[in-house]
């Protein structure tokens, strides 16, 4: 299970800090995902953190704004998110990698499971 936290609302050039907190699995152990729908919008991903290494990808529209991150002890993943613009209004979730699913680019949110409920996130113009 995972449990998202930290949404709220926002003025441009903001930052939050969201959280996903998990149960019954090490997050260490799989890729974790972000992704953020929009109203009427399709779940797109965001950001991941790949559990057999580390390795990060992030979308273009976040990249050097945005930040992925573990505490392996909290089992926990971070996603910092700093310069916030209005087009980044979204519910925002996290997901793990099916362990069936082959890791790939842009993420697909068919490859992830586990979804938690969501935080939302509003900027302000």
């Amino acid at each position: 299970q995972l449990v998202e936290s930290g949404g709220g609302l926002v003025p441009r050039g903001g930052s939050l800090r969201l959280s996903c907190v998990a149960s019954g699995f090490t997050v260490d152990d799989y890729t974790i995902g972000w992704f953020r729908q929009a109203p009427g919008k399709e779940r797109v991903g965001v950001s991941s953190s790949q559990g057999s290494d580390g390795s990060t990808y992030y979308a273009d529209s976040v990249k050097g704004r945005f930040t992925i991150s573990r505490d392996n002890a909290k089992n926990t993943v971070y996603l910092q998110m700093n310069s916030l613009k209005p087009e980044d209004t979204a519910v925002y979730y996290c997901a793990i990698l099916k362990p069936w699913a082959r890791f790939s680019t842009p993420l697909s949110s068919t490859d992830f499971t586990s979804w938690g409920q969501g935080t939302q996130v509003t900027v302000s113009s």
